[in-house]
């Protein structure tokens, strides 16, 4: 394991762009930053709330997920969400231009009503994006998330799957014809069979969601952004059991990679031949990189 930067607030998000640098949030300082190659942060966007989820896009622009901000707690383990803020503005999706830093808001409602604390997000090949909403979670209730799809023009957008029990990690197959959703509250991964681009195959009861349930952990572990790699595994960075989970396609096999923060929160593939998996420590602040045993699935708009 190498580090690749730190003194990030709270870092989730990461692309490996084909330059080197890696581009991520930093949900507590709420902008979107590059990590160049010697460890040096710069600021692309400052976004306010709580960016999130992040993907390039069919026009090159970075799509932000931001949560509408979080309330926070710092001690000596280092810097953790902990609820809805006063001051919660509202979910919304965003896109951000790389070159100027121009934020443009592209969604804050659905036909069903508000974003609440948008999470994750994916481009498939038809160029739509999917994205969760895992909810906010308050003193004595919580929300309901649900999955959404949505043109990157801002021209239209609905949900997809609902109700889900704090939907985070979102990820394709490598043919593109399933869709994966890790619930971090129950540490479970499911997966919904795709008849279109948008268009989600309906499992009957007694699925909660109509999914298909691939793993689920036992004991207290909680899952948060995922990867995929070429070969159909699905890489779930995964809370106090810290590190990632891999899981295979079937769910028969399942791999712990260990990692030194219990909020590992998010990674992607960069590097030669994608072999490399950069992950987000976001307890410590951390941006680390390390050597993976199998190449990262390209990613629509970026590396294919």
């Amino acid at each position: 394991m190498r580090e690749f930067a730190k003194g990030l607030r709270f870092p989730e998000g990461p692309i490996a762009m084909p330059d080197g640098t890696i581009v991520l949030v930093e949900i507590e300082r709420g902008t979107l930053s590059r990590v160049t190659p010697d460890g040096t942060i710069e600021v692309i966007a400052k976004l306010g709330g709580g960016p999130n989820g992040a993907a390039i896009g069919p026009d090159g622009a970075v799509y932000v997920c931001n949560n509408g901000g979080l309330r926070w707690h710092e001690d000596q383990n280092g810097l953790r969400p902990v609820g809805q803020p006063d001051d919660y503005g509202g979910g919304r999706i965003e896109r951000v231009d790389l070159a100027t830093g121009a934020v443009r808001v592209l969604y804050t409602h659905t036909e069903k009503g508000p974003l609440k604390g948008p999470n994750d997000i994916v481009f498939d090949r038809a160029g739509g994006m999917w994205f969760t909403d895992l909810g906010k979670t308050r003193e004595r209730d919580m929300d309901r998330g649900g999955v959404y799809y949505a043109a990157a023009d801002g021209s239209q957008i609905r949900e997809v799957i609902y109700p889900m029990l704090t939907p985070n990690g979102i990820g394709l197959s490598p043919d593109e014809s399933r869709l994966y959703v890790a619930e971090t509250h129950t540490g479970r991964l499911w997966a919904f069979d795709l008849d279109a681009p948008g268009v989600v195959r309906r499992r009957k009861f007694p699925s909660p969601n109509g999914g298909e349930l691939v793993a689920g952990l036992p004991g207290y572990q909680l899952f948060d952004s995922l990867a995929v790699d070429a070969e159909g595994n699905l890489c779930v960075a995964t809370l106090f059991n810290g590190g990632i989970t891999v899981i295979s396609p079937d769910g028969a096999k399942i791999k712990h990679v260990k990692m030194p923060d219990l909020y590992t929160t998010n990674l992607c593939f960069g590097g030669p031949g994608l072999r490399t998996a950069f992950v987000t420590l976001s307890l410590s602040g951390r941006l680390v990189a390390l050597d993976w045993p199998r190449a990262g699935l390209a990613l629509n708009f970026l590396n294919r």
